[in-house]
């Protein structure tokens, strides 16, 4: 199984050693703060996946979300895109919070889908606040039947 397709091609994992140089200067090649909070918006959008015989599902909590809040889009061919922001509710006058725990901002994963990933025929439904994306397979190749070809007799030379 392709590593990519689970997710952990997130941004997080190449972190390591590509923000500085020894001298502390910033390389060209360093991430910028857009790649910090898509790597950010990532991490914290965890996801489970299960292959079925048909079809691949991708199941994310998205708890208070409305489906015009959340985009689930193909890119590049095979690349599953789900994302979509989470906003705060507006204070009302004399309220304050006291503590804030739940995740609000923007959320996005991307999927690597296999060979075998039918990107024509994907369906998203969020019900009573889960997301899950159901990718179908395409059906495997028949396998190929061997051809008998007729042998003829030379004639007489």
């Amino acid at each position: 199984m392709d590593i990519r397709f689970l997710g952990l091609d997130s941004p997080l994992l190449h972190l390591l050693g590509v923000a500085e140089d020894f001298d502390g200067n910033k390389s060209a090649g360093a991430p910028t703060s857009a790649y910090f909070r898509d790597a950010k918006a990532m991490a914290a959008t965890p996801a489970d996946i299960k292959e079925n015989p048909q079809t691949y599902e991708f199941v994310i909590d998205m708890p208070g979300l409305k489906s015009g809040d959340i985009t689930v889009q193909v890119e590049e061919g095979n690349v599953l895109l789900i994302s979509g922001e989470r906003k705060r509710k507006e204070e009302k006058e004399g309220e304050k919070y006291v503590r804030m725990e739940r995740r609000v901002g923007k959320f996005m994963r991307k999927f690597v889908l296999p060979e075998n990933a039918n990107t024509e025929a994907i369906k998203a439904v969020c019900r009573d606040g889960v997301l899950i994306v159901t990718v179908r397979k395409f059906p495997p190749p028949e396998p190929k039947k061997p051809r008998t070809i007729e042998v003829k007799i030379a004639g007489k030379m």
